[in-house]
């Protein structure tokens, strides 16, 4: 028998030992927060300093989607794969709430029968939640996905082994593989933006402001005052996840 070992025979390896191995490195403190490989902070960016939260107001977005072709731009996301979409909701006078997002909403939507008679209807982007108790960091065998010391949760592609465990256990539907380099990729908030001083793209693009992001750590921070003074909330709270992505006017049909 060869002796040699290809991919497949390693994840198939570490799915058994891996994920013991990393719990432990994890409780004993091995496992530290990074930043991503290949990401080039700026020159003055102390990470220590910040702690970057995202807010969306849904009674703002009109479901253009140019945040979702700004975001594939900057980060050149495969086709059919996305780190940010926009879902259209309607609820109607009576009967079950109609959902979609033709193709993940990136194009806008046309006009629906099923929204013509209906109580009300919105437009909800989502992306990763950047959570604080995230799943999908916990179950990583290698440590591929980790989360920075500023808050963001991040994918270290030159590790990722295409396992699958954090694509399976992101409760928000956020991740996807790369079928050329068939590693998990997911929203990063344009860190190799936010890190020299720059906003995110999709937050960049939107003409309506209904994006923003914001640095916990700044008082005078106008998202920040939002959270603080506003009611905001986040998505399948009862999954003690700790989003770090608020919404505003969320509507309670919203899941």
């Amino acid at each position: 028998m060869s002796r040699k070992t290809n991919r497949r025979d390693f994840i198939k390896q570490t799915a058994v030992s891996g994920c013991g191995a990393a719990a432990s490195l994890l409780a004993v403190g091995l496992i530290l927060p990074r930043t991503a490989e290949g990401v080039e902070e700026g020159p003055e960016y102390d990470w220590t300093k910040h702690r970057w939260v995202y807010l969306i107001d849904t009674r703002a977005c009109i479901g253009c989607g140019s945040c979702a072709r700004a975001c594939r731009r900057e980060n050149n996301v495969p086709e059919g794969r996305y780190r940010t979409w926009i879902e259209r909701y309607a609820i109607p006078f009576d009967g079950e709430i109609h959902v979609d997002s033709p193709r993940g909403g990136e194009f806008g939507f046309d006009p629906d029968p099923a929204h013509q008679h209906v109580r009300k209807s919105f437009f909800v982007p989502k992306l990763c939640n950047h959570c604080a108790n995230t799943p999908c960091t916990q179950v990583c065998p290698v440590g591929a996905s980790f989360s920075t010391v500023d808050g963001v949760v991040l994918v270290d592609s030159k590790q990722c082994i295409g396992c699958g465990y954090c694509v399976q256990a992101c409760p928000y539907g956020s991740r996807y593989f790369n079928p050329d380099t068939h590693t998990a990729e997911k929203c990063t908030l344009c860190y190799h933006r936010i890190s020299k001083g720059l906003t995110t793209a999709c937050v960049g693009s939107c003409p309506v402001g209904a994006r923003m992001l914001g640095d916990r750590l700044n008082p005078d921070d106008p998202v920040v005052e939002i959270l603080e003074t506003e009611r905001v909330q986040v998505l399948q709270p009862h999954l003690l996840t700790q989003p770090q992505c608020f919404y505003l006017g969320l509507d309670k049909e919203v899941r």
